[in-house]
C-alpha cells in the first residue's frame, strides 16, 4: 500500500504544530479559488447563451468542457504531480489555470465560442492539477484526529468561493445588457464596433484580475515552506496478482453505486446553478434582469456554505445514511415545487436546493469507501472520477429545456436526487 508522510524543510527537528498555521492558510486560499473559479461559470453560462444566441444545450457545453476535463486530466494530473513533487505540481497547476485566464482574453477579442470552451478546459485542467497536489496537504498540516476537522474548514472556504463568485460575475460580466441578434442586424456599424467591444472587456476584465490573483499565489506557494510530502510506495503493488486485486474495488457494491451517487449530486447541483439566472428571468417565474439574478445565484450556493457548517455539528447525531436520505427528499421537494409553481415560491425553492445539496458530497464519498481496506485509493479515485457528472447532466437538461422548457426540465435532477434517497436508504450498505 501507499503510505503519505511528512518531512521538514529543516534538516534539525521537526517544524512546531504551530508552523503549520500559514501553510493551512495558504492551502484553504486554494480551495477558495476553485469554489469561486468554478462557481463563476454560472455567470458565463447565461452571458455567452446570449451573446452567442445558443440554445441550452449549445450553452451546457461550457460546463461539459469544464468538467470533462476533472473526467480526463485525473489520472495524467497525478503523475505529472507524482514526478514533480506536490508543491512544485501545486505551482503547475496555478502556472496553467493562470494561461487559461489569459486565453479569455482573445477569446472574448475573437467573440469566439469554441475558444471559449478550450480556455475552460484548459482552466479546469489546470485546477484538477492543484487539486490532486493539494489535497494531500489537508491531512498531514496538523494532528491526524484533526484532519477531518480540517477537511470542513477546507471545504467551508471552498463554499465561500462559490458564493462570492456570482457576485463578482454579476457586478461586472452580467452588467452590460446582452443585444438579442436582430437588434445587432440593425446597429450601425460604429455602434456595433463599440458594443462589441464593450461585451468583450465585460469578460476580460475579470480573468485579468485571476490571472494577476493566480500568479501572486504561485510566487507564494514558490517561496513557502511547505511540509515535504513523501510517499512510501509498497513494490507489490506493481506486481500482477496486485494489479488484479485492485481492480476487484468495483465488486463492491456500495462504491459503484456510490460513484453512481457522486454521478448524479454532482450533476444535479451544476445543472440547477448553471441555469438559475436563466430560470429567474422566465416570464412565468421572477421575470428578473440578468444582472440581478445572477446575485440571487449567491443565495444558491450560500445556502451550502451554511448548511455544511449545520451539517457538520449535526451529522454527529445523526447516521450519514438517514442524514442523506433526508436531504435527498427535501432537495427533490424543493425542485418539484419550482418545476409545477411560478412566481417568488418557485425563486424561494430553487434557491433552497442548495441548503440541502451541503452535505451531501462528503457523505456519499464517505459511505462509498467505507469497508474498502485495501482498495480504499482506488475506491477514492474511482469517485473523483464521477465527478464528470458536472459535465453530463446539464448537458443532458439542456436538451431538455431546448425541447420541454426549462422549467420542465427540472425533472432531470428530480430524478437524480430520487437515486441519491435510494443511496442513502438501502445503496450505501456493504455487500460485494
Amino acid at each position: 500500500m501507499a503510505s503519505i508522510s511528512i518531512s521538514s524543510n529543516s534538516s534539525t527537528s521537526p517544524e512546531p504544530k504551530e508552523n503549520y498555521t500559514f501553510a493551512f492558510g495558504l492551502v484553504t486560499s486554494l480551495f477558495f479559488m476553485f469554489g469561486f473559479i468554478t462557481c463563476l461559470n454560472d455567470i458565463l453560462v447565461p452571458h455567452l447563451k446570449a451573446l452567442f444566441t445558443l440554445n441550452y444545450a449549445q450553452a451546457a457545453l461550457i460546463e461539459f468542457c469544464f468538467f470533462a476535463a476533472f473526467f480526463l486530466i485525473s489520472l495524467p494530473a497525478g503523475k505529472l504531480v507524482a514526478k514533480l513533487g506536490y508543491k512544485v505540481g501545486t505551482i503547475a497547476g496555478l502556472a496553467l489555470t493562470a494561461l487559461a485566464c489569459l486565453l479569455f482574453y482573445p477569446a472574448a477579442s475573437l467573440q469566439s465560442y469554441p475558444f471559449f470552451l478550450f480556455g475552460l478546459f484548459v482552466l479546469a485542467s489546470g485546477i484538477t492539477i492543484i487539486q490532486v497536489a493539494v489535497n494531500p496537504y489537508i491531512s498531514i498540516l496538523g494532528p491526524r484526529k484533526t484532519a477531518s476537522s480540517r477537511l470542513n474548514l477546507a471545504q467551508a472556504f471552498n463554499s465561500l468561493g462559490t458564493t462570492l463568485a456570482p457576485l463578482f460575475g454579476a457586478a461586472f460580466i452580467l452588467a452590460v445588457k446582452v443585444q438579442s441578434a436582430a437588434d445587432l442586424k440593425l446597429m450601425p456599424e460604429s455602434d456595433l464596433a463599440a458594443y462589441r467591444a464593450t461585451q468583450a472587456a465585460s469578460v476580460q476584465g475579470p480573468y485579468l484580475v485571476l490571472f494577476a490573483a493566480l500568479v501572486l499565489l504561485a510566487i507564494v506557494v514558490r517561496y513557502s515552506h511547505l511540509p515535504v510530502i513523501t510517499e512510501a510506495i509498497d513494490e507489490t503493488l506493481h506486481s500482477a496478482d496486485a494489479k488484479m486485486k485492485q481492480a476487484s474495488a468495483w465488486k463492491y457494491r456500495h462504491l459503484t453505486l456510490g460513484a453512481i451517487g457522486i454521478f448524479c449530486y454532482v450533476g444535479a447541483e451544476v445543472a440547477i446553478g448553471s441555469y438559475l439566472v436563466n430560470f429567474l428571468g422566465l416570464p412565468g417565474v421572477m421575470s428578473m434582469p440578468e444582472v440581478m439574478a445572477g446575485k440571487y445565484v449567491a443565495y444558491y450556493w450560500g445556502g451550502a456554505m451554511i448548511g455544511r457548517f449545520i451539517g457538520s455539528a449535526v451529522m454527529r447525531k445523526i447516521k450519514p445514511g438517514n442524514a442523506l436520505t433526508m436531504n435527498a427528499f427535501f432537495a427533490l421537494s424543493l425542485v418539484i415545487a419550482a418545476m409545477t409553481t411560478h412566481g417568488q415560491l418557485a425563486m424561494i425553492a430553487i434557491l433552497a436546493v442548495g441548503l440541502f445539496n451541503s452535505i451531501m458530497f462528503p457523505t456519499i464519498f464517505t459511505l462509498a469507501i467505507d469497508g474498502l481496506g485495501e482498495h480504499t485509493a482506488q475506491g477514492s479515485g474511482i469517485l473523483c472520477m464521477a465527478i464528470v457528472g458536472g459535465a453530463v447532466i446539464p448537458l443532458l437538461q439542456g436538451v431538455m429545456a431546448d425541447h420541454l422548457g426549462l422549467q420542465h426540465s427540472l425533472l432531470l435532477p428530480i430524478v437524480c436526487y430520487l437515486f441519491i434517497a435510494f443511496y442513502g436508504i438501502r445503496g450505501y450498505q456493504q455487500s460485494r
